[in-house]
């Protein structure tokens, strides 16, 4: 079976959506070998995080005027490039499928992540929410299945864009290998020479932007003699951290990283004491899972998806309750039983997200639309 991806974020996106992308093409790859994986990429610009296997190929505009015109390319004049390729199944892997290409023979998935903006248009620009909101609307009305990442984006799905129930299939995402492997003391240690890091703090992982709300974290350990670890691109979020952070003298003790290598991520995972996921909202929340895989205690925010992908052993507090927060981070730091605990049972609960069961409901989702 040929199947056709939109790798648009595979190739060049570093964060969730990109992660998510080449996380499934790989696994999908690797337990179902006998299939051949188009991946449709828009420009050659590469992140260097996807080895293609002997069964994926990369596929690029042909025409001198689609390479210069790729994101139009993309939304609806790539079909006939999927047909000439005899794709049997088309997967939109971020909210979007090409125009018309339902009713070309070729049967289309699209998984959808969240419906943040409009949850929080508030976050969003005008007119990203509404170009959002129309590709979404267009692939959920047309594919033939839809994937949701958790039942919390499942449900947004069912209220915000209308769909039956019976359309939508609730399949987790897991994630990378590297994340599973266990680093020496001395990775750890050259790791933290290399980025002038402390032996003890606490780790947050994600776009700093305000929706992740790393500021709460922050005012969290103000009075905790503990320092933190923020690995994110920055947005103009970061000035009002960088504010507070100034005013509270705490320069010396919060350290932000950026351009990580995967290898490197896993090793700084494993090297910390708590990770800290304060997050007012998400489609799913990876973040947790690398942790948990990396058997580190979680601290994170009530409802939403969030229990979904910590388990009932992750410690959860209200969004914005600092003294709460604060309290539970003094708890785990001073607690070892109970720091073991949590990572016990936490490493079992993330076995739900290994990838040959992720590649069996994906693979099983295939065949059902077939």
């Amino acid at each position: 079976m040929k199947i056709g991806f939109d790798a648009k974020r595979a190739f060049h996106n570093t964060t969730g959506l990109g992660n998510y992308s080449r996380d499934l093409i790989r696994i999908l790859a690797t337990f179902y070998s006998s299939n051949e994986y188009v991946l449709y990429n828009t420009k050659p610009k590469k992140v260097k995080r996807l080895k293609l296997l002997k069964n994926m190929k990369e596929v690029l505009p042909k025409s001198i005027f689609w390479k210069k015109f790729s994101s139009i390319w993309r939304q609806g004049p790539i079909t006939k490039q999927v047909v000439n390729d005899e794709v049997a199944i088309y997967h939109g892997l971020s909210g979007e499928i090409p125009r018309n290409i339902h009713k070309k023979g070729i049967k289309t998935v699209v998984t959808i992540h969240d419906l943040i903006f409009v949850r929080y248009p508030e976050l969003y620009s005008f007119f990203d929410s509404k170009i959002y909101l129309k590709k979404f609307k267009y692939a959920a009305k047309n594919a033939d299945i839809i994937i949701a990442i958790s039942e919390q984006t499942k449900l947004d799905i069912i209220n915000f864009l209308k769909v039956e129930a019976s359309k939508i299939k609730v399949i987790y995402q897991g994630c990378h290998a590297v994340f599973k492997e266990i680093p020496t003391n001395e990775e750890k240690s050259l790791l933290k020479e290399k980025y002038k890091l402390p032996e003890k703090f606490i780790l947050n992982v994600g776009t700093i932007e305000e929706r992740k709300n790393v500021l709460s974290a922050i005012k969290a350990i103000k009075d905790v003699d503990v320092s933190i670890v923020i690995v994110g691109r920055k947005t103009k979020y970061f000035d009002e951290i960088n504010e507070y952070i100034t005013q509270n003298n705490m320069l010396n003790r919060v350290f932000f990283l950026e351009g990580l290598s995967l290898k490197e991520l896993s090793i700084l995972y494993q090297s910390a004491s708590i990770f800290v996921y304060p997050s007012i909202f998400e489609g799913f929340g990876i973040p947790i899972i690398e942790a948990l895989y990396s058997r580190v205690p979680v601290i994170t925010t009530k409802g939403g998806v969030f229990p979904e992908a910590g388990g009932p052993n992750t410690v959860y507090v209200e969004k914005n309750d600092i003294v709460s927060f604060s309290k539970e981070i003094e708890e785990l730091l001073s607690n070892e039983t109970l720091r073991e605990e949590i990572v016990n049972k936490g490493f079992e609960f993330v076995k739900k997200f290994e990838d040959e069961i992720i590649a069996d409901q994906i693979m099983g989702v295939y065949k059902s639309i077939l």
